[in-house]
């Protein structure tokens, strides 16, 4: 059963937010159904996946058959680590006789792959008042629209929310955040686009605090000129939080594009040296046919994915569930 909206936020009680609300949009959420969403976002990878497996001769359990699935595996980018691991349980299983048929040899790599995922926190950690969300990612992985998107979300659970325009770089970031404050409903705080970002996440918490918001959350540059300065920016915005609220930010989310492959993972490397990323946000999974790079991430940086987007709509943002997520990859 995949996780819903109201268990991805901690600090979300079953009392927060309008109950009959709450009611109607699980109706019209089990309606539409979170693992239909899922499986028609994936459908590229899925087919991907069965077209490379189409081959394999599963009354050989066979040193072919074991190559054929690692190049299935790796092909889907799912790391070579990942995939070492996740080959060597499957020999192990076949070995041992519980691997004797087509049938079970998917029950036991969609349940191989489910295990590979780091065990972590994926609630995103709303509980302090104000939570602080500093959101990183390289410009084009969907990180203003993932904002607008968790704002809209928290909102509906209940939460106030205030946006933070910190991306003062790069040409219209601004006012792409504003105008997804106007569609979430939240208020975007702001300065001239070249203003020190700092500044900006400094004005949005005094703002948050004398709004009283729940929730603060930072859109951050993804391209200054050079790597050492992006990496250095955002470390000073972590320090002036850091300052103003001991213990924040509460949430640093990585945002990355599965459409990137594996420089997904070298960001993600990247971003969680620098500023201690505590999860990952995966975007465009609609559009590859390599969602395994969502297998890499977690279990070769040992970072949860927490979220994961499989459309444009508000509702294809949708909480990773790791069992729903193999299920989606290998189930017609």
């Amino acid at each position: 059963m995949a996780r819903s909206w109201h268990e991805v936020f901690k600090g979300v009680d079953e009392s927060s937010g309008d109950a009959a609300g709450v009611a109607v949009r699980e109706q019209e959420e089990e309606k539409k159904g979170f693992f239909g969403r899922l499986k028609a976002g994936m459908s590229k990878s899925r087919k991907s996946m069965q077209q490379h497996l189409s081959v394999v001769m599963f009354d050989r359990l066979d040193a072919e058959l074991w190559e054929s699935l690692e190049e299935t595996l790796i092909f889907a980018d799912c790391g070579v680590k990942s995939t070492v691991a996740i080959v060597d349980r499957m020999e192990k299983a076949a070995n041992e006789g519980e691997i004797r048929n087509r049938e079970q040899f998917y029950s036991h790599l969609e349940q191989a792959l489910v295990d590979v995922f780091v065990d972590g926190d994926y609630q995103i950690d709303v509980s302090h008042k104000p939570s602080v969300m500093l959101m990183v990612g390289v410009n084009g992985t969907g990180k203003t629209t993932t904002i607008g998107k968790i704002a809209w979300h928290l909102q509906r659970e209940g939460k106030s929310v205030v946006m933070a325009a910190a991306d003062t770089f790069r040409a219209a970031a601004i006012e792409q955040l504003s105008e997804w404050g106007e569609r979430a409903g939240c208020p975007v705080i702001k300065q001239e686009r070249g203003s020190d970002p700092a500044a900006v996440v400094y004005d949005a918490i005094s703002a948050g605090r004398s709004r009283d918001a729940d929730v603060i959350i930072v859109d951050t540059a993804g391209r200054l000129h050079t790597q050492v300065n992006l990496m250095e920016e955002l470390k000073k915005i972590h320090r002036v939080i850091g300052k103003q609220i001991p213990g924040a930010p509460h949430e640093t989310l990585l945002t990355v594009d599965a459409t990137t492959g594996q420089n997904g993972l070298t960001q993600a490397r990247l971003f969680g040296d620098s500023v201690g990323v505590s999860g990952v946000v995966l975007t465009k999974l609609d559009g590859t046919a390599k969602g395994g790079i969502a297998v890499a991430i977690s279990h070769e940086l040992g970072l949860p994915i927490k979220l994961i987007g499989v459309g444009e709509q508000m509702e294809d943002l949708r909480p990773f569930d790791a069992g729903d997520f193999a299920r989606a990859l290998f189930e017609d």
